[in-house]
């Protein structure tokens, strides 16, 4: 099914935590802004519209949205470049385009509209579609499919009930073991969510049986939450002084690594209680925005469905940190 179409010819899409993500970047005051997920651009475009002294660096890993972004941005001129680029190589990008620092740095670490809406990318169980799931489909990296035709039933129901929360995880991992040993692996979308509503019984569940499985695969496929915690540490650093760090996550495991993180950056010991000393090397840096995450209201959710479990934390970078 095709996708609707915004000016230009690019994909429409609704931004998440939109005007309280622009707030607490406070976009208003101009200066180079990164998106390292840039998506299909929505982020970027309420930021350049906050002021005409705005510009944004952004980079996805998903070629085809970079390539929407470019669409949707071109009425900015160059205020907008963009980079084929993982949001975790934050470090090499900006060396690469000659920044040492940047006014604000904002991550959304959703999957895109564009990504759940396309059925060849495999992400959603609503259509029929090769198991694919990765977010950028030129990387060489394994398919969802290939993960399942390749782990050992141990390490399937592993990713299923660490990164998916799933309580009946070994349960659907035997299930997808003795199919691949029947000689019928799964291939598509269709397979596994029939596979797991089997599996796992759908009684007094508000949501698909299949949907905890598939976010765990998504996450394992994309190695979503490696190198996470280095991810926000880096972005701290490349901030000028009084620049803000916004990250919107969906998942509890996401969370919990950036707020732990932010935590560790503004000067709160994350050693275990007793340790005679702080080994964690906490430091004063930032100002966290944020005491609790912001989350959707239910207007929000109401009119966009995937904005539910968004959660959205950011910080202040300090004029001179404290050690």
């Amino acid at each position: 099914m095709a996708l609707p179409l915004g000016g230009r010819g690019a994909p429409v899409h609704r931004p998440v935590l939109l005007r309280e993500t622009i707030e607490l970047l406070a976009a208003e005051r101009g200066g180079l802004f990164v998106d390292c997920t840039v998506g299909l651009g929505g982020h970027s475009e309420a930021i350049l519209q906050a002021s005409s002294k705005a510009e944004v660096l952004g980079f996805d890993r998903d070629g085809e949205a970079l390539e929407s972004a470019r669409m949707r941005l071109a009425q900015f001129g160059s205020r907008f470049r963009a980079v084929h680029a993982d949001f975790r190589d934050i470090t090499r990008v900006l060396a690469t385009a000659k920044v040492k620092q940047v006014r604000g740095i904002l991550a959304d670490l959703g999957v895109s509209s564009l990504q759940l809406d396309t059925p060849s990318r495999g992400f959603s169980f609503r259509h029929d579609a090769p198991l694919d799931m990765r977010m950028d489909a030129a990387s060489g990296d394994e398919t969802a499919a290939e993960l399942l035709g390749r782990l050992s039933e141990v390490e399937i129901a592993r990713i299923i009930f660490e990164y998916g929360e799933e309580r009946r995880a070994r349960r659907i991992a035997r299930w997808i073991v003795e199919r691949r040993e029947r000689g019928e692996p799964i291939q598509t979308t269709r397979d596994l969510a029939n596979l797991v509503a089997r599996a796992v019984s759908a009684k007094q569940r508000r949501i698909h049986p299949a949907t905890r499985t598939f976010q765990a695969l998504r996450i394992a496929v994309n190695h979503e939450l490696e190198n996470l915690d280095r991810f926000v540490a880096d972005a701290v650093d490349h901030l000028e002084p009084d620049g803000r760090l916004a990250v919107i996550s969906f998942h509890s495991l996401e969370d919990r690594i950036i707020k732990r993180t932010l935590g560790k950056l503004s000067g709160r010991c994350q050693c275990p209680p007793r340790l005679p000393q702080c080994t964690c090397g906490a430091r004063k840096a930032v100002e966290i925005l944020t005491r609790r995450p912001v989350t959707p209201d239910e207007k929000e959710v109401a009119g966009n469905s995937r904005a539910r479990g968004a959660k959205l934390r950011a910080v202040r970078k300090l004029t001179t940190p404290i050690e």
